[in-house]
């Protein structure tokens, strides 16, 4: 996966002229009009469905990605009139919370802040599309193969001459767009068969679990050719809140990697109880502290509710076949770089 635009460019390097290169660059009225049709789409898609758009706050108590077993990224601390807060990482459990107040199923689109170094794949900040219904972990599969197919039809509707000039090609697209067929999946025990347990595509974490690497992921991809869902994890190397399997070692949860990206989605279906969350907490090493309130909420409100969460800047390096998502940004925020403006 490359594109031209990506090995000339990388005007993010030059934060004090970035902003004008981007007013005479065509790949970002290109990337411009496609963010447009992604967030258009996305109201559309989710409105059609009943679901309700909630605005929520960007700081909370409780990250989704604590310090602990499971955890994939460092939270943002900041200190806010004088009391300390997290910028959110995702408001997931927010997410739950307004299914649990308005008695159905809940999206938003909305930034999100990690404390990890910027590369290729990964931001400090970035936009998150993500939603929570009520129902299992199939159902939220099935809902994301829906969305991304709607999205990647409606930029072809309106914006394939555009994304043709600027990356030469949208066979990919529309390779993904032409079929209904649910994506395929793979468990994650069958995915280290495939890569035989190679220590630079599989990481064996001293507690047992296992992780699978951005090389692993790109691999996979190169093997199924095309397109896959990921499913069924070692439970220590997801967060707490995703559920059991019955056997209480693995997680009823799911990414989608696409080729030349990686991860763009995750997936998971929530443990319905308070006891199982306190629980997983304690397997994941993870204070109680900061989540009471959600244990409380599911004490009073259990429900049983799954839901996912689109990097909107993995699927855009996707659709505009870019390698480097630093590329996908209009006014990047990199971690240690003052951007103007």
């Amino acid at each position: 996966m490359g594109c031209s635009h990506a090995k000339h460019a990388q005007s993010w390097k030059e934060p004090q002229e970035h902003y004008l290169r981007v007013l005479e660059d065509p790949w970002y009225r290109a990337l411009a009009e496609v963010q447009n049709q992604i967030f258009v789409e996305t109201v559309r898609f989710f409105e059609s469905r009943g679901y309700k758009a909630v605005q929520l706050p960007i700081t909370t108590t409780s990250i989704s990605s604590p310090m602990g077993l499971g955890s994939d990224s460092s939270p943002v601390m900041v200190s806010m009139f004088g009391a300390d807060t997290y910028l959110a990482d995702s408001m997931q459990f927010m997410l739950e919370y307004a299914c649990r107040l308005s008695g159905t199923n809940a999206f938003y689109i909305m930034p999100s802040f990690r404390g990890d170094d910027p590369d290729e794949t990964h931001l400090n900040q970035f936009y998150h599309n993500e939603a929570e219904l009520v129902g299992g972990l199939d159902d939220v599969v099935n809902l994301v193969d829906s969305y991304l197919r709607a999205l990647t039809r409606s930029v072809l509707d309106h914006h394939t001459e555009m994304i043709s000039s600027v990356c030469g090609s949208v066979k990919h697209i529309e390779d993904f767009s032409a079929s209904d067929a649910p994506l395929p999946r793979i468990s994650f025990d069958e995915a280290c068969r495939i890569l035989d347990m190679d220590p630079a595509l599989v990481r064996k974490h001293p507690k047992g679990f296992r992780s699978i690497t951005r090389k692993g992921e790109a691999c996979l991809n190169r093997e199924l050719a095309g397109a896959v869902w990921l499913t069924d994890f070692d439970h220590l190397s997801v967060p707490f809140y995703q559920a059991f399997d019955a056997t209480r070692t693995k997680a009823k949860a799911a990414d989608l990697l696409l080729p030349g990206i990686g991860e763009v989605v995750g997936a998971g279906e929530r443990h319905a109880s308070a006891d199982l969350v306190a629980d997983a907490l304690n397997m994941h090493q993870v204070s109680h502290k900061s989540y009471e309130w959600y244990l409380e909420m599911k004490r009073r409100h259990p429900l049983r509710t799954s839901g996912f969460g689109l990097g909107v800047e993995r699927f855009l390096g996707w659709l505009l076949s870019c390698s480097d998502i630093r590329e996908c940004q209009i006014l990047p925020r990199l971690k240690g770089v003052e951007m103007v403006p």
